[in-house]
């Protein structure tokens, strides 16, 4: 019950100064990991929970806090930081996304993924990709997809004209014009009616 108790304090606590830092700033994200990403005159940087800046404005784009790092971006090439603030995986990459399961794809002319040191642990050899959930991330070659695991292995075939990512042990993909949700082994589990 405490910790209950401490959540919801936690969370009006966010809501107050979120609502406070609305004026401060053009856009104030959710909190994650205790900061939350802002921005003003087209710069982004870091409040903590106190709503004190404690990464500056000084980038040109930015990712929320995953996994204590955070994609960054200056003169469209994007890295990681840190809580700190301090960069910890150089500014060189073209795309990225947040790190999921300890690796978070990125694109320095194909998709790898690397761990949060900034080293390769799946070589860049796909056109696009996807974060890494329940132990798999969609990847694409030649438009179409499939699923491999964290060691970088085809487990699902590359057969799909689009691939989620899972959830609840099971994602949605298309195939011939048609929604289908599959499961970790590939097996069709239902179709899905087009919303």
């Amino acid at each position: 019950m405490k910790k209950l108790t401490a959540i919801l304090l936690l969370l009006a606590f966010n809501l107050s100064y979120g609502q406070k830092h609305l004026k401060d700033y053009d856009c104030v994200d959710q909190y994650a990991e205790g900061y939350a990403k802002v921005r003003k005159n087209d710069k982004n940087g870091y409040i903590d929970i106190t709503g004190k800046l404690v990464i500056p404005l000084i980038y040109d784009d930015a990712l929320c806090f995953s996994e204590g790092r955070a994609a960054v971006s200056i003169k469209n090439k994007w890295g990681f930081i840190d809580s700190s603030g301090k960069e910890v995986i150089p500014m060189k990459f073209y795309e990225v996304y947040s790190f999921h399961e300890g690796l978070a794809a990125v694109n320095e002319g194909k998709f790898g993924y690397i761990d949060k040191d900034g080293k390769y642990i799946i070589d860049p050899a796909f056109e696009q990709a996807g974060s890494f959930s329940e132990g798999l991330a969609p990847v694409s070659r030649k438009n179409m997809w499939g699923y491999i695991n964290t060691s970088g292995k085809e487990v699902i075939p590359i057969r799909y004209s689009f691939a989620d990512k899972f959830y609840n042990g099971s994602a949605k993909v298309m195939m011939n014009g048609k929604w289908l949700e599959i499961d970790k082994q590939g097996k069709e589990v239902k179709e899905v009616q087009q919303q």
